[in-house]
């Protein structure tokens, strides 16, 4: 998440799970015009060899020196001259000098492009980080950004063991080449450094139960208070499920998500079946970000996609006033297309003649409603926002419309004085429904009109759990996998500061049996295989905490994974299908043994029953990333703590369910 100010701040929530979450800073210097911000990668945590488990480094990185020596001649001067002729000899280019900041292999802060300042750049940014894994020395790369990809031109280090004394280290660092020799030219960077233990940041594990809480700092928007929220389970919550919760009158279902067709996957058909209607329906690609290298930006189009969920509409007063409306806003992890539709019963086979005419099974070759269930049941979680949060949802809206909508067909909300009332609260601070809620996203300048590269995503928002660190490294390397997100080892690392501490914490996690597809295939079986090293690392940390403590204790209670699944009985008058699968495949055993797994889709999080988070965003680098898919979350506290705690207990137990 990122701000607007010339003071840049990136930050994961500290109140979730109350610990590990990094923040980083850009103070950009404005020279003679005002800079372009450009935040950061993903934000990482490293746990020194010989230092605590949570630290903080502040960084600032000022600029180079002599980058090529007078006549030209250098090693890196020639580097850079093999980038001068841009897109492969088309057209005349200039470097592009930016350096990022690592910790090793992990990368965790990176500055500006410049174009102009090729002898001596200066950059003049700080970096404010939270770290959580191993790490020897502060690595400083400086690269050269070109169409085709980055080229490096040398890295400058810092041995942890030097800053942890605490002492700010204030250094000219010299650029080494591959071979760690220095640079023909003598180039140098200028650094400063200082590490400090996490807990002298004041607001370091205060929690989020306190009627202060101001929500996370630093972010594009704020927490919004005076709001109210309505929390769903699946498309449909029949009459008389139990437990009883009273959500917006029981029900979600909408029938146009009963249709079969009407909003399936097949973009080109949604777009047709608006054609010469007063809705405006527009396909977008994924556009990559400015800055990107021609090969990155041909990933991006190709690979990532826009995965935010909302709906913003106008409503009725609730006090009846036919004069005016209000925006009223949903954030969700639901889809709205094929497959999408259930109940909290889940069914497999009974409904496929009635409620679940389209048939989704893609974890079958050639499955088909022909040939019967069991179809894939679809666990998954919605809200309804009314408040000044609504708002924060529709100028979301507004950006992305701006950014690739096309025409020009948005209303303008001046226009709508008369009938739309401003933003502002719904609830009084002492009613028992009033929440304090915050809008994050996941977005960056190709998929929104906004003047900032990346906005980063909150963490612990889904139940797809991948990481690449904290793996045992016997055949496989950190660095190749890519992915830069700790938030699986932020969760560990939480269990392991309360068995250090000495207190009960216990995390569930709940997510599928396999992820959606045949699970044969390749893909299924690699992000498997990245889950179960994800899980070893995690159940790693929790038993080298026991044994420590001298705790003779199962670690799954502390930590445990669950799967769902469901088993129909097949009920007398229950409708034959035409066909049978193919013999001995799995889809014939499957409805052989009436059993299959319930997808779960939801992506949330409930913290001590006093805070909610609920998205489109995976715990995977998709997400996480910025630039890849674009994503979207609230995050909710209560204000008074004994009402809405239950109703979260509720709402958990209702998932659970």
């Amino acid at each position: 998440m990122v701000d607007d100010s010339m003071s840049l701040r990136f930050q994961r929530c500290r109140s979730i799970p109350k610990t590990f979450g990094p923040v980083v800073s850009c103070d950009y210097v404005a020279r003679d015009k005002v800079l372009r911000k450009r935040s950061l990668p993903k934000f990482l945590f490293p746990k020194v060899r010989n230092g605590g488990d949570i630290t903080q480094w502040d960084f600032t990185c000022y600029g180079l020196y002599q980058l090529h020596s007078g006549d030209g001649g250098s090693h890196f001067f020639r580097k850079l001259l093999a980038n001068v002729e841009e897109m492969i000899g088309i057209g005349k280019g200039v470097p592009k000098i930016y350096a990022t900041i690592g910790l090793e292999r992990a990368r965790v802060g990176r500055t500006r492009t410049l174009e102009k300042e090729i002898s001596n750049p200066r950059w003049y940014e700080s970096f404010h980080i939270y770290c959580a894994h191993t790490a020897s020395n502060v690595v400083f790369t400086v690269k050269d950004d070109n169409p085709i990809g980055a080229t490096l031109i040398g890295r400058a280090y810092v041995p942890v063991e030097d800053l942890l004394t605490g002492e700010e280290v204030v250094r000219w660092l010299e650029i080494l080449d591959e071979d760690k020799n220095p640079l023909e030219s003598g180039a140098k960077i200028h650094v400063k450094l200082l590490y400090f233990d996490v807990t002298r940041d004041r607001n370091w594990d205060r929690g989020i139960i306190n009627r202060k809480f101001p929500g996370v700092p630093y972010t594009f928007y704020p927490q919004r208070q005076g709001c109210k929220v309505s929390l769903y389970q699946d498309a449909h919550i029949p009459d008389g499920f139990v437990p009883k919760i009273p959500l917006a009158g029981g029900k979600t279902s909408v029938d146009l998500l009963k249709k079969d067709g009407l909003m399936a996957t097949h973009n080109e058909e949604s777009e047709n079946f608006f054609k010469d209607t007063q809705v405006n329906c527009v396909l977008c690609p994924r556009n990559p970000d400015d800055g990107g290298s021609f090969v990155q930006d041909l990933q991006i189009s190709t690979m990532f996609t826009y995965h935010q969920k909302i709906l913003v509409v106008d409503a009725a007063m609730p006090n009846g006033d036919t004069k005016k409306r209000r925006i009223v806003s949903f954030v969700r992890g639901i889809d709205l297309c094929d497959g999408r539709y259930d109940t909290s019963f889940h069914s497999l086979f009974g409904t496929s003649d009635t409620a679940h005419h389209d048939f989704h099974q893609p974890n079958f070759t050639d499955a088909s409603i022909t040939e019967g269930g069991p179809r894939e049941p679809w666990h998954d979680i919605h809200s309804r926002l009314e408040g000044p949060i609504a708002w924060d949802d529709l100028f979301n809206f507004e950006q992305r419309w701006r950014r690739q909508g096309g025409k020009d067909v948005l209303v303008q909300l001046r226009d709508l004085e008369d009938i739309i009332i401003p933003p502002s609260s719904v609830t009084f601070p002492d009613d028992h429904e009033t929440w304090n809620v915050q809008l994050f996203r996941s977005i960056d300048g190709g998929a929104a009109l906004v003047s900032l590269r990346h906005l980063k995503m909150l963490p612990g928002l889904g139940l797809s759990v991948e990481s690449s660190f904290g793996w045992s490294p016997d055949d496989i390397k950190p660095e190749d996998i890519n992915a830069l997100h700790l938030i699986p080892k932020e969760l560990s690392l939480k269990i392991v500061s309360k068995i250090e501490a000495g207190e009960r914490f216990t995390v569930y996690v709940v997510l599928p049996m396999w992820p959606e597809g045949i699970p044969e295939s390749a893909s299924v079986q690699a992000i498997l295989d990245w889950q179960k090293r994800t899980m070893d690392m995690m159940y790693r940390d929790v038993i080298q905490a026991l044994r420590a403590k001298g705790v003779e204790e199962d670690p799954r209670n502390y930590l445990i994974f669950f799967c769902l699944g469901n088993r129909e009985v097949k009920k007398s008058g229950e409708y034959e299908h035409s066909e049978k699968p193919e013999p001995d495949t799995d889809y014939a055993r499957a409805q052989e043994a009436r059993r299959f797994m319930i997808y779960v889709h939801a992506k949330m999080m409930i913290v001590d029953d006093e805070y909610i988070i609920i998205g489109s965003a995976n715990i995977n680098q998709r997400s996480m990333d910025g630039a890849r898919d674009s994503e979207i979350a609230i995050s909710c506290v209560g204000i008074r703590p004994p009402d809405l705690s239950g109703s979260l207990a509720n709402y958990q137990l209702l998932s659970w369910r």
